[in-house]
């Protein structure tokens, strides 16, 4: 996925340069090896506080909420090292993410109400019973559980489109032979494709929180719109091979490879 992001967006600066100016700053960096000191000296602090948040999760040293506090901190530890710092900024800072943080609860709660009324009337069970006695085939039930998936984004947030989706799910498909971790790849691309898909689009309205007020809503449900093709396409290739999902989890896990859907 991040992979056809890059070719995407190297390709449209490339056609339409004027949809990725160049920063022009008054600063000349004169021959190519000060360029490229220049770019891989701005890069190390960005791959650094990436790895202070995923790093630490996917080595076990903190959990998701502690990696979290840790990419807030070494945030702050930037901005002391670039000399930006200041009470002002980090109040403000503090402000905005309380207001994207109170909006996203309000959603988290609307969709814990009704997943937990939903489990509560036994709607996991229903449906559980209508797959094992439909008799499908492998791929119309996963259309069907990705078309699920896709409506639910709409309207619920993603603990609880996976406490519903997903154990169903998972113990349907296991038992046609498709592999978990396929599944649940595919499973998360398919969330954030209903995230970023209008008129809904929850993704579009939480960065709208944080963005300046010259940046329409209608700006941004168009700027989504090649992104989500990309996610299909994303989609599509999994679909054909499904070893580009299965290969890093082998590799950093040490897991034997799966079934997956014939």
């Amino acid at each position: 996925m991040a992979g056809l992001y890059i070719v995407y967006i190297l390709l449209r600066c490339s056609i339409w340069p004027e949809d990725g100016p160049s920063v022009d700053n008054g600063e000349s960096y004169g021959s190519i090896a000060s360029q490229t000191w220049v770019v891989f000296s701005s890069l190390v602090p960005l791959f650094g506080l990436i790895f202070s948040v995923l790093g630490t999760i996917m080595l076990g040293w903190a959990t998701p909420t502690e990696a979290g506090a840790m990419g807030a901190i070494g945030t702050i530890i930037l901005t002391i090292l670039y000399r930006t710092f200041s009470w002002v900024l980090l109040k403000d800072a503090f402000l905005k993410a309380l207001r994207v943080t109170a909006m996203i609860m309000a959603i988290l709660l609307g969709g814990m109400m009704f997943a937990s009324i939903f489990v509560a009337l036994g709607g996991l069970g229903v449906v559980r019973d209508f797959f094992q006695t439909a008799n499908l085939s492998v791929w119309p039930t996963i259309l069907i559980f990705m078309l699920i998936t896709f409506i639910a984004g709409f309207v619920l947030e993603f603990i609880s489109i996976m406490i519903i989706v997903v154990p169903v799910a998972v113990a349907v498909l296991r038992g046609m032979g498709v592999d978990d971790v396929w599944f649940c790849i595919m499973f998360l691309i398919v969330i954030q494709t209903s995230y970023l898909t209008p008129p809904m689009a929850p993704a579009i309205f939480f960065l709208r929180g944080i963005s300046p007020p010259e940046i329409r809503l209608a700006d941004m449900y168009r700027g989504v719109v090649p992104f989500i093709v990309l996610h299909f396409v994303c989609l599509g290739l999994l679909i054909m091979f499904p070893e580009l999902a299965l290969w890093l989890p082998e590799i950093m896990f040490e897991r034997l490879p799966g079934g997956t859907p014939n």
